[in-house]
């Protein structure tokens, strides 16, 4: 018998494919340079498992409560959990239990608390650090968090230097209201840099599912996909 949801997810899944096929296409960039993150938030883990078996094997979720149920859930599968939302230091040993790539890694303090959970929990963190794009608007990015450009280099070498954690790149989310290319350029120029002296920091978390095809366009290698792959939002119920 078919399963409905299975159908809804197996065809926001090839619509996504498609657009990020023909955003690699339209910047000479391979699809397989290109990691597609499902943003499970407010979904259940039926539609983690769904999603494991139409093949998409990154998953990322912003809010540790919800993002530490799902991973215990689906621990039988082999799955990559990315997390992605603002994070707090006291629930660094929660998420240092089982993401694999923090994406909001925007302050030293944060960093050695999820070094010190990190090891604590025999584990290797990745780390991503989160840069706050936008020119003018500290209010909204405050609001988001990120680290300045000129505060990546420094927080860059506190990861690389924490035991447990393993610097792995950049992330940023474009500002509302300006052209994502722009941004992304920006957020491209400060992984340029930041390789310089971290040649293996080479992810770049970019791109949602209004903006992908311009994240691509920058570089992007990972996009975290969540509507456009799953629908609209509705409260998760556990």
């Amino acid at each position: 018998m078919s399963d409905p949801r299975r159908e809804e997810l197996a065809a926001g899944l090839a619509e996504v494919e498609a657009r990020v096929e023909a955003a690699c296409r339209a910047a000479g960039r391979s699809r397989s340079e290109v990691t597609l993150i499902a943003v499970t938030k407010t979904y259940p883990s039926s539609d983690v498992r769904l999603l494991a078996g139409l093949g998409v094997a990154d998953m990322g979720e912003n809010r540790d409560q919800e993002a530490a149920a799902k991973a215990a859930d689906c621990a039988d599968l082999d799955l990559t959990w990315h997390f992605i939302g603002q994070l707090q230091t006291n629930k660094a040993r929660s998420v240092a239990s089982y993401a694999h790539l923090v994406h909001s890694v925007d302050r030293p303090r944060l960093a050695e608390a999820l070094s010190r959970e990190a090891v604590r929990a025999g584990r290797e963190v990745g780390c991503l650090i989160q840069v706050a794009l936008g020119p003018a608007e500290a209010g909204e990015i405050g609001a988001r968090g990120g680290a300045r450009p000129d505060e990546v280099p420094a927080l860059a070498d506190v990861i690389a230097s924490s035991p447990g954690l393993r610097l792995r790149g950049v992330m940023a989310v474009a500002p509302r209201g300006e052209d994502p290319d722009a941004a992304f350029a920006r957020l491209w120029a400060v992984s340029q840099s930041l390789r310089k002296e971290h040649p293996a920091a080479e992810v770049i978390s970019a791109g949602m599912s209004g903006d992908l095809a311009q994240a691509v366009a920058n570089g992007a290698t990972h996009l975290r996909i969540g509507t456009a792959l799953l629908g609209r939002r509705t409260p998760f119920v556990r």
